[in-house]
């Protein structure tokens, strides 16, 4: 008889948590999850998946403006909001249900309430102590708001999806993928919306090319205020009033404060043990994802890594793998790549060139900008680029980025050859396919000055 209740208590119900408690399930363990809020997690529920459909949604505007260019000829159709959100609601009902299934039929013990730490070995949960020998937290991340005036006005990514009606007129605040989505969206969606960003130009950490065009592209649907930033806001009787750095004020019905995310581990019981955190509250782990408490384990955004869901996947089983004598495999950040679904997408993977020169490599640099052949017929002003950065020493390919329409699905094949040491000799000699955006990727052959 085990001296524990279970072997492994999972806190977050999210990608990471339920892919760990299948596997270690998977593997004979005695498996408990707690979740106080909804299954699948941020991703499932108020992230990538429904800003997709969101994202989706929004390119129908577009599409009907390029079919008059191909001879199709009928008004503009009407854009019904509600019906998009009941829609998006059952959908995510459908996959909360998907993830609590999976949960039930690995025998995986599921309590739907909040679990607090109490010891290495012990959490509270529905008003009662259990034990486990080995605890995991994947709890993730939570929308972090600046502590400005009026801040209690602004929605973030959590709400957004809910919101009672379209706004006529709304302020995003920020510059990284959460900001540029929402205001690429709603843009499309006829709302007039305005992109305020303290920097000079948006996605601060890309690649600084992908940076300038991009800033470029949004700005032709999104008035940008960059150099700027938020320092109040005001409730008025027919809406908000937005009062930037600059003195300029900004009406608007929604104010979305896309300026972040925190590791969720505010009252989690973490001071009842020697879990080390981040200045940020994030928990530090080492190479096998255990925290400086030996019992304790963490994966996905609460270890402020990489905040993506296939990251948190691999994450999890990795930990219970480890642990319940499943075969072991390591995890490497390089190569993972991600997209922004913004408009036009936005993919990468691999270094970018700036990234490349700190590292001290010796790079050859290949650009292409270039108007796809759709917008020859639509008379869309929109362009795309893309960019592959080479390793001289041995000519392999260590970054590719590319914006442009579906640029996710294109750069996900490439992340497999780059990730088995695709050359540019490699992308040279593959034959592109003709007529596409892709075949781009393997005909660069100028070297940029």
């Amino acid at each position: 008889m085990s001296e524990f209740d279970y072997d492994l208590f999972v806190i977050g119900a999210g990608s990471g948590g339920v892919r760990a408690s299948r596997i270690a399930a998977g593997l004979g363990a005695r498996v408990a999850v707690a979740e106080e809020r909804y299954f699948g997690g941020t991703c499932v529920n108020v992230g990538c998946v429904p800003k997709k459909l969101f994202s989706y949604a929004a390119h129908f505007h577009d599409d009907f403006q390029d079919s008059a260019g191909y001879g199709w000829e009928s008004g503009a159709p009407d854009f019904n909001w509600s019906t998009l959100v009941a829609n998006k609601d059952n959908e995510i009902n459908r996959l909360n249900g998907i993830y609590e299934k999976i949960l039930k039929s690995n025998n995986v013990t599921i309590f739907e309430s909040r679990a607090r730490i109490t010891g290495p070995n012990s959490v509270s949960v529905d008003d009662k102590t259990v034990t486990a020998k080995h605890i995991l937290l994947a709890v993730g991340g939570w929308p972090s708001v600046p502590g400005y005036p009026g801040s209690e006005h602004a929605i973030t990514s959590n709400e957004v999806f809910y919101l009672d009606k379209l706004p006529k007129s709304i302020v995003v605040q920020g510059g990284g993928y959460i900001a540029l989505e929402f205001a690429s969206i709603f843009a499309r969606f006829g709302v007039e919306t305005t992109l305020v960003y303290r920097g000079d130009k948006l996605l601060r950490g890309f690649d600084e090319e992908i940076r300038d065009f991009i800033t470029e592209e949004i700005g032709r649907h999104v008035t940008l205020k960059l150099n700027d930033d938020i320092v109040s806001i005001s409730k008025e009787h027919d809406g908000l009033k937005v009062l930037l750095t600059s003195g300029i004020e900004l009406a608007a019905d929604e104010m979305l404060a896309a300026t972040g995310r925190k590791p969720m581990t505010t009252d989690l019981g973490l001071d009842t043990v020697n879990v080390e955190l981040s200045s940020s509250g994030g928990i530090k782990v080492n190479e096998e994802f255990q925290s400086t408490e030996p019992s304790i384990y963490a994966v996905g955004d609460v270890i402020e890594r990489m905040a993506l869901t296939p990251v948190a996947l691999a994450e999890g089983q990795i930990v219970s793998r480890q642990l319940f004598g499943g075969p072991k495999k390591d995890l490497s950040y390089e190569n993972i790549a991600t997209a922004v679904f913004c408009h036009p997408n936005i993919a990468t993977v691999g270094l970018s060139e700036q990234e490349a020169i700190a590292k001290g490599l010796d790079i050859d640099v290949y650009t292409s900008k270039m108007k796809p052949l759709k917008h020859t017929l639509s008379g869309r002003n929109e362009y795309s680029f893309a960019k592959l950065i080479v390793n001289r020493s041995d000519d392999r390919v260590i970054g590719m980025h590319l914006v442009a329409a579906d640029a996710g699905e294109l750069v996900q094949g490439f992340a497999v050859a780059m990730n088995c040491g695709a050359t540019k000799a490699d992308f040279d000699n593959t034959i592109g396919i003709h007529p596409t955006l892709a075949e781009e990727l393997v005909t660069m052959r100028e070297i940029r000055d």
